[in-house]
């Protein structure tokens, strides 16, 4: 799958530092569009060798999108890495795969 396809929405990821056990309530499958800041990151290749982040924050006020603002920025491409893939025959073989970002958000 490209990377352009791969669409990573990130309306609530947080990483918080907790003590204890408590699982964390504030991971939301869902925009409180009353009032909140909904973001998404696209990671997209622009060629071999660079890619651009999108990163949109449209901001929600009374079931309404009042403002949408969107960053880009170019980054370079990780290169590739090489894994094993299996055919439905069952046949295996090693073959070159992009390497991705990974993506973490951190709210203070």
């Amino acid at each position: 799958m490209s990377y352009s396809k791969k669409f990573l929405p990130c309306l609530i990821l947080i990483s918080l530092s907790c003590s204890g056990d408590k699982e964390n309530e504030d991971v939301t499958t869902s925009v409180n569009k009353n009032g909140a800041v909904e973001t998404s990151i696209l990671v997209a290749a622009l060629d071999d060798t660079t890619n651009i982040l999108t990163t949109t924050h449209k901001v929600w006020v009374r079931d309404t999108v009042y403002k949408t603002i969107e960053y880009r920025d170019t980054l370079p491409s990780l290169g590739t890495a090489l894994t094993t893939a299996e055919n439905s025959d069952g046949d295996k073989q090693t073959v070159p795969v992009k390497k991705e970002y990974e993506i973490y958000i951190t709210i203070k």
